[in-house]
């Protein structure tokens, strides 16, 4: 498709855009993908780590730990959508990315990280509904139910990431290719574009923005009712069980609300690339990677699946 002109600005359509990651010499770029790729098996393994025990152990088959395995799934893809790609470009003397690449790069991300925001809510409305009401619990979070409940989080993930996707490249881009990021995101590409990104930036802060209130409300109400059901109770054995369960969805929570804030939904979040980038590390593969730390440290369940399975393997 021919270049086409709109007032002083020449559009372009590309078909590869070139994504310029982090300033820096030799030295530099190698401590980076040392950061990187540490950073990114420890992700892995722990991931794929709490999917295997959660799998293989029958004391795990419940709805809080079904919810645990998908946030561990949804990590595990949503860092392997950036970390490979962005490893690959930190010795390529090019650093392309084809048009369609940093398309299905962008989908799948935004679909991916939508997806997991939502399934911390759906996680907290479990933690609700098996303190505060027990007896009810079997039946409200029966297995077809969680199943229900996660498809509606990707069903979400999906409508959000086809949103974003379509109305950030439907723009028309200036005559640079030049992406000032380390992966396909919106706030880099908006910057590309020469036509009005007013609705773009709107949407993007609009649906990031419902996104963080919807979540943040139905954790802070559903703690709000574990918190007085938790000081009712009489037993402290169950209150420090129920502190530490609750207390390990809180922390990761707090520290992927508060990422996504930062980047996505705060006022002159597009302008700073430079501020964005290091938080784009730390929610795509900082948190993903001490997600399983969080919930397998502060959790006596998982820690026993993991020593049960430990037995097993020296016995064989």
């Amino acid at each position: 498709m021919p270049p086409h002109r709109n007032g002083n600005l020449s559009t372009v359509y590309f078909q590869d855009f070139v994504l310029e990651g982090f300033e820096g010499g030799l030295e530099t770029q190698a401590l980076l993908f040392a950061v990187f790729l540490a950073l990114y098996m420890v992700t892995v393994l722990g991931n794929v780590t709490m999917i295997m025990v959660i799998t293989l152990d029958a004391h795990l088959h419940s709805p809080m730990y079904f919810f645990l395995k998908n946030l561990s799934f949804l990590d595990l893809c949503y860092s392997s959508v950036i970390a490979p790609n962005a490893l690959a470009n930190f010795f390529s003397p090019s650093k392309v990315i084809t048009f369609a690449g940093c398309v299905t790069q962008l989908f799948f991300f935004s679909l991916l990280v939508t997806t997991e925001g939502l399934l911390l809510g759906v996680m907290a409305y479990d933690r609700f509904m098996a303190i505060c009401s027990p007896l009810h619990y079997p039946i409200t979070m029966c297995h077809s139910a969680c199943i229900r409940l996660v498809l509606g989080t990707y069903c979400g993930g999906c409508l959000n990431s086809v949103v974003q996707t379509s109305f950030t490249f439907h723009l028309p881009f200036c005559s640079s290719n030049h992406i000032n990021h380390f992966f396909c995101d919106v706030p880099p590409l908006l910057q590309l574009a020469c036509g009005n990104t007013a609705i773009n930036e709107l949407l993007l802060f609009g649906i990031c923005g419902l996104i963080i209130v919807g979540v943040t409300f139905v954790v802070l109400v559903s703690y709000g009712y574990i918190t007085v059901t938790i000081l009712r109770m009489h037993s402290v054995t169950g209150r420090r069980k129920v502190f530490s369960t609750c207390g390990s969805h809180v922390a990761a929570v707090t520290l992927f609300i508060g990422t996504v804030f930062v980047m996505y939904a705060q006022p002159g979040a597009i302008e700073s690339m430079e501020q964005g980038k290091v938080v784009s590390i730390f929610y795509t593969l900082v948190i993903p990677m001490l997600n399983p730390l969080i919930y397998s440290l502060r959790n006596k369940d998982v820690k026993k699946a993991l020593w049960r399975l430990g037995q097993k393997h020296t016995t064989m």
